[in-house]
Formats: structure tokens, sequence, C-alpha cells
């Protein structure tokens, strides 16, 4: 099993090396609400799904219900990639993916909690691919949240979901050399898609084994999971229409005023290394401690927010005074 995360790392690689030279595949156009300038080939998640396809099932029994059902969001969502498929039929696969996983995995759990995780598995398919818009900020959330499942499933005693995360990392880890900024090739949804549904299924995967409390994958992926939330909840109450491509998560107003993508990043880096880190290190903490620790993070994210959206208002003010 140790050499699934090398090979997968290498498969991701040597496929990401010919899908930038290659002309045939669709690009990511510019336009009003894009963070980049020149086109850039939108399907690098190819590389992704195909290491991961091809290491699992190689090294890891008892995945194939994950990587069928991710495949299958993996050829709509390149389907959709080249061709726009209508939002309602990608939420339809999205939702049946959810309930697939559910019924066959979990059959016994009472029919309100398997709807809570429906939902939260078709929000977490969504909202990776609402956080895929700046250069290796996806890959990046792949590389730390994967690694974190990693590491906790190791505590856990479970090698088999140990290795596995771990080769989703090193897939990840390979596609930043192609995606950090400035960036060569996008993961678009073929790529982010299915990492989302991923995330969310061992994320359930894991607590009904008992490896770890609910929490733990929220806190994990919190970086991406309370800024996609946020601004969701926030375009809605502003009667926007929220379900909309627009260019107003944190992440892409830091990049829009001057943080860039390359700081940007790193930032987030910082940030998903710290959820992440905490997340492990409380695995075996009392209870007490998860639920102080919990609500800080709560009054971080709070304030983190509040600082950004004064200084977003504030650069839209000095942006109309200076078009005035």
């Amino acid at each position: 099993m140790y050499l699934a995360p090398p090979l997968a790392a290498a498969i991701c690689l040597a496929l990401l090396f010919l899908l930038v030279r290659s002309r045939s595949l669709p690009k990511d156009l510019p336009n009003e609400r894009s963070l980049h300038s020149t086109p850039v080939s939108r399907s690098g998640g190819l590389a992704l799904v195909c290491a991961i396809a091809l290491t699992g099932p190689l090294f890891f029994y008892g995945v194939g219900t994950w990587l069928s059902l991710g495949g299958a969001l993996a050829l709509v969502s390149f389907a959709d990639d080249w061709r726009s498929l209508p939002s309602l039929l990608r939420l339809a696969t999205h939702l049946l993916a959810a309930l697939a996983l559910i019924y066959y995995m979990m059959p016994d759990l009472p029919r309100p909690v398997a709807a809570l995780l429906v939902l939260t598995i078709v929000w977490s398919t969504n909202l990776y691919n609402f956080m895929d818009g700046a250069d290796g900020l996806a890959g990046g959330m792949t590389l730390i949240g994967f690694g974190t499942y990693a590491a906790a499933a190791s505590t856990a005693g479970d090698a088999t979901l140990a290795w596995f995360a771990a080769s989703v990392s090193a897939a990840a880890m390979a596609f930043l050399v192609f995606n950090f900024h400035p960036a060569r090739i996008f993961m678009g949804d073929i790529g982010s898609i299915p990492l989302g549904f991923l995330a969310a299924a061992i994320g359930v995967y894991g607590w009904h084994s008992g490896y770890w409390p609910a929490w733990f994958p929220l806190l994990t992926f919190s970086p991406f999971i309370v800024d996609a939330t946020l601004t969701l909840a926030q375009r809605a109450a502003r009667g926007e229409r929220f379900w909309q491509a627009h260019r107003e998560h944190y992440y892409q107003r830091l990049v829009r005023m001057g943080l860039g993508h390359r700081r940007t990043a790193l930032a987030e880096y910082v940030l998903m290394a710290a959820t992440g880190i905490c997340a492990w290190s409380l695995l075996r903490a009392p209870a007490f401690a998860q639920q102080l620790t919990l609500a800080l993070w709560a009054v971080i994210y709070l304030a983190l927010a509040a600082l950004v959206d004064k200084k977003w208002a504030l650069h839209i003010a000095r942006k109309q005074h200076d078009s005035a």
C-alpha cells in the first residue's frame, strides 16, 4: 500500500505533462467573473481523477463504491466542461450519487440523519467547485485536507483508508506543480466535483465507523466550507441569484484587492494547515477541550470574515471615488 501515494503522484504528473500540451481540451476563457486574463485549459482534474481511479482498486479493498460514484460524477462533469450542461441535470446527478452512497454504505441510519447526510454530501460536492477559482486553491485544500484524513485514519488503525487518503493527497501535490500560480492548467468540474464528493464520503464514512466525531471533517475542510457557506448566505440575503457564477467569495475578494493569486493561496494554505493540525490534535482531547476549541475557531472565522468585509467595502468605495 505504501507504493500507492508515489504511484498516484507519478501518474498525475505524467498525465498533466500531456494535458498542458493538448490543444483540444476545453479552455477557461476570461470573462467578467474570472480572476485570470488569458485562456487556460480547464480539465486538469482529469489527471487527478485518473491517478486516483488507477491506484485505488489496485491497493485498497472497499473503496469501489466511492470510486464508482465519483467516476460517474467525473463523467458528467467532464461533459459539463465541454458543453455546459443544465444546472438541474448536474444537481440531479450529485443528489443521486449522495443517495446511492448513503443507501449502499449506511443503510442502518435513521431517515432524518440519512437525509441530512445526503444534503451535506451534495453541498460538499458543489462547494468544492465554487472554491476552485484561484490558482492553487483547490489543489492545496486537497493536499492538506486529505492528508489530515490520512493522519486521522492511521490514528484510528485503518491503514487502508489512511493510504488511500494519502494517495489522493499525493496526487494533489503533483497537480500543484502545474496549477500553482501562474497556473498552466485548471482543475475544472471534472476534478472539483469528484473531490468534493470524495471529501464528504470519507468524512461521513469515518464518522459512521467511529474513527472521528462529526465535527472533524467540518473543521478539516472549514476554509472551504465557511467561505462558500457565508458567501452563499450573504448573496441570498441580498436577493441575488446565488446559484450563478460570481466573484464574491472571500478568496476572490482577497485576490481582487491586490493580494494576488500566489499570496492568497499561501495565506489559505496556512489556514488549511492550522485547521487540519488542530482537528487531528483534538481527536483524543477531552470533550470540553474540543468544544472550547471549536468555539474559538468560530470566533476566528467571524473575525476574519468581518475584516475582509470591511476592507472590501473600503476597496469598493475607493474604486467608486476614483471613477467619479
